[in-house]
């Protein structure tokens, strides 16, 4: 976030010594809600070794059972959902401890989150994650409307802790993760998460 916070301040620096005021003020507004964006909250995991926590901050759009043949994992899978708004940290994190096996980037489209199209159209990136036990997971951080950059800090082969930072999507968007039908669900549609603290489920 510093590129857009020092450009900001930089703005309202330039608008100050040439004396408006009324665009130095806006610019300063707009540079304070960047800060504000970018924060970086610390997080403590809920410890659970079976726990799947929310890898994003931000709401469930929903909760959904899929085929094999329709899902990231290729067996029947449940996959959630969860649409972050600006207002939402934007930091994510790691679902589960274990291995990331695969990351894909691919270019597209930049619909507006919250629709079901956007997880396939919009510019995405896809992580596999196989856990010690020999489960795998996938999470997708998929851009938004005004969403424009992913950053994604981990690359295959890395071992990772649950809740860990793992990347961000700016100015906001949507991050859905697959996990194995077996999984019990505790989270719902409209509930609100937080990543790295809330358990969406238990993987036994």
């Amino acid at each position: 976030g510093l590129p857009f916070i020092g450009a900001g301040v930089a703005l309202t620096a330039v608008l100050l010594g040439l004396d408006l005021w009324g665009p130095a003020v806006a610019t300063g507004v707009l540079t304070l809600f960047v800060v504000y964006f970018f924060r970086d909250p610390e997080r403590r995991p809920a410890g659970l070794e079976q726990a799947v926590l929310a890898p994003a901050d931000g709401r469930i759009l929903g909760v959904q059972e899929l085929p094999g043949s329709d899902n990231l994992l290729g067996q029947p899978a449940v996959k959630v959902s969860i649409f972050m708004s600006v207002f939402n940290v934007h930091v994510n994190r790691i679902p589960a401890a274990g291995l990331i096996s695969g990351i894909s980037y691919r270019p597209g489209r930049f619909l507006s989150a919250n629709l079901d199209k956007a997880s396939e159209q919009n510019e995405h990136n896809r992580i596999i994650l196989e856990t010690h036990t020999g489960i795998r997971l996938a999470f997708v951080q998929i851009a938004g409307l005004i969403a424009r950059r992913i950053a994604c800090w981990i690359k295959e082969g890395d071992e990772v802790m649950a809740g860990q930072r793992f990347g961000l999507i700016r100015f906001g968007s949507r991050v859905d993760i697959y996990l194995p039908r077996h999984v019990r669900m505790v989270v719902e549609k409209s509930q609100k998460v937080k990543a790295g603290e809330t358990i969406l489920g238990y993987l036994s």
